[in-house]
């Protein structure tokens, strides 16, 4: 069997760095697995457009980077690439087929939304961890009642606290039934938070609709404070951002009744889609017309 060129020069460069490595007296193991953390870190960042391909990919991508991670724990941009990479595969493959089936297999819905608790829960704490080796006591910290107290994110960091209370707030919106999670909402909204101080434009409005759901679910949100949220992700994404119009549809026009706020919203994520074929408008897109086909459901 031959081996692509690419592929080769890799395996190359590998063996010189481990002879090296040898001929130095130094730990070959934990460099090689550095370097490979490294690279699946950032093929976590590379776009996909072929959405089913991103699905049979993913198990074998999150299983591998995660035993890299547990070998090389110290590896921030490869624990945000896992959380990421969990809380995304939950989101689009797991929690949305549920609710799809909702109406017609209720077993099986329960049963993914379960799974997809899991996935959300493992996503969190791979990135709660992450923030822990790099600030000992983070948690405990942020739990504290004094603002004084509470941990600071470097801008660095952002990404990491953004997918450790991202993927927080998604397993316990799958949890209301078990009060002790639901009691964490606020410190999943405070980390948040300081993600938001410390980088408010983290993934071209990503962090920001992040907010403005947080701000409409936790008691005493302000309405017109999550809508500013919406907004200011929207003009994050220069229009190219399905996310932010379905967050917005669903968590602003859909409780208040508005079917046509609810419905142009919804229309408008789907063109920021068509601008921009990647993953995550292809997910959305797909969210934003099955909402749009259950309208008639929905209010």
């Amino acid at each position: 069997m031959t081996m692509p060129c690419g592929y080769l020069n890799r395996f190359l460069s590998l063996a010189l760095l481990t002879l090296c490595c040898a001929l130095a007296a130094c730990s070959p193991r934990q460099l090689i697995v550095q370097g490979v953390g490294d690279a699946l870190a950032s093929q976590g960042q590379a776009q996909e457009e072929d959405l089913e391909l991103a699905r049979e990919a993913s198990a074998f991508y999150l299983k591998l980077s995660e035993s890299l991670l547990r070998e090389s724990p110290g590896q921030t941009k490869l624990a945000e690439a896992v959380a990421a990479g969990f809380t995304q595969y939950a989101y689009a493959f797991v929690a949305f087929e549920a609710e799809k089936l909702a109406a017609q297999d209720a077993k099986k819905a329960q049963q993914l939304d379960q799974r997809a608790r899991r996935l959300y829960l493992r996503a969190h704490r791979h990135a709660m961890a992450a923030l822990e080796q790099a600030r000992p006591g983070f948690a405990q910290a942020l739990a504290q009642p004094d603002p004084q107290r509470w941990p600071r994110i470097a801008e660095s960091q952002a990404g990491l606290a953004y997918w450790a209370a991202a993927s927080w707030g998604a397993y316990i919106s799958l949890s209301k039934d078990d009060p002790e999670v639901v009691a964490d909402l606020p410190l999943a909204v405070r980390l948040a938070g300081l993600a938001w101080q410390a980088e408010p434009n983290f993934g071209d409005g990503a962090l920001a609709s992040l907010m403005g759901n947080f701000e409409a679910a936790r008691a005493g949100g302000s309405r017109e404070q999550a809508e500013r949220y919406f907004d200011q992700a929207i003009a994050a994404g220069a229009g190219r951002n399905a996310g932010p119009y379905v967050a917005k549809a669903e968590t602003i026009a859909l409780p208040a009744g508005d079917r046509t706020a609810f419905e142009a919203l919804l229309r408008q994520g789907l063109a920021a889609s068509a601008r921009r074929s990647d993953l995550s408008n292809q997910v959305m897109q797909q969210r934003a017309q099955w909402l749009l086909e259950s309208a008639d459901d929905l209010f």
